[in-house]
């Protein structure tokens, strides 16, 4: 059968292509700015295209740090973390949405109003508790403070709670506990609202600067936005290497959202109808 074009979706349709258009301009410009020799990315007036297309920024960049080892720390640390932070948060999302417990609702509550905590403000108590525990300069130093994650907590909460008890009861008569209740029945049920958190705590870890820019002081241990920082601050102010910089850092997370776009978008939704 022919769709019928309506104006809401004539409307829906132009909406969501002018967003593309503003989405993919600053993307165009980052690119071609990098493409660019460093004398015209000052040039007035400004040009779109460059007039002589070249990598030297690209080149500048992997010749003047540690690229690969900055790609694999960042890797390491944002899995770790991914997958330490869904650990926790599915065991206290369940305990919270299927357990009955004196002071449920007010550590709840406490949880909730860890949300409204930026993270800077937990900075230096958090630099001292690394320090006293020896993890400066480690994995677990960077990873361990970006683990627990109070909106995911009540994200996944929420959609427990829109889960029927009528699956957990059935697999409780079967002799189920509580821990193959998890794992064998909540768990696969919240397959994408699993896969859209994962992916938004993985995009955070990648992109977080500040904590370990903090926490790192050996090269070889800076992930991919504290290295890039470093080699952009000890060269000066270039442009064609700052926007190469962001390219090279941002790439990966384009493959990963390009690769999980549909349980993202699935996961989002289910999360709008549970909730």
């Amino acid at each position: 059968m022919r769709s019928t074009w309506t104006f809401p979706k004539v409307a829906t349709a132009v909406g969501a292509a002018i967003l593309g258009v503003i989405w993919l301009i600053p993307l165009l410009w980052a690119l071609s700015t990098s493409l660019k020799p460093e004398p015209e990315t000052t040039r007035s007036p400004i040009t779109w295209l460059p007039e002589a297309p070249t990598a030297d920024a690209y080149r500048s960049i992997l010749e003047q740090g540690d690229l690969i080892r900055w790609f694999v720390n960042s890797s390491v640390v944002s899995v770790l973390v991914t997958v330490l932070t869904l650990l926790v948060s599915v065991l206290a999302a369940f305990g919270f949405s299927r357990t009955e417990f004196p002071g449920r609702r007010l550590i709840f509550g406490l949880v909730v109003a860890g949300i409204l905590v930026p993270p800077q403000v937990l900075i230096v108590p958090l630099f001292q508790e690394m320090t006293g525990l020896g993890l400066v300069d480690t994995y677990w130093g960077i990873m361990l403070p970006q683990v627990v994650a109070p909106v995911m907590v009540f994200v996944l909460k929420k959609f427990f709670d829109g889960i029927s008890r009528d699956y957990e009861d059935a697999a409780r008569v079967d002799g189920a506990s509580r821990w193959r209740i998890v794992w064998s029945v909540m768990v696969p049920m919240s397959r994408p609202i699993l896969v859209a958190v994962g992916i938004f705590t993985f995009i955070g870890a990648w992109n977080n600067f500040l904590w370990p820019f903090i926490v790192t002081t050996d090269p070889s241990m800076m992930t991919i936005p504290v290295g890039l920082a470093n080699v952009q601050g000890s060269y000066g102010l270039r442009y064609a290497q700052i926007m190469a910089s962001a390219l090279l850092g941002g790439l990966p997370l384009l493959i990963v959202y390009a690769l999980f776009q549909r349980q993202v978008v699935r996961g989002v939704g289910d999360a709008g109808i549970k909730g």
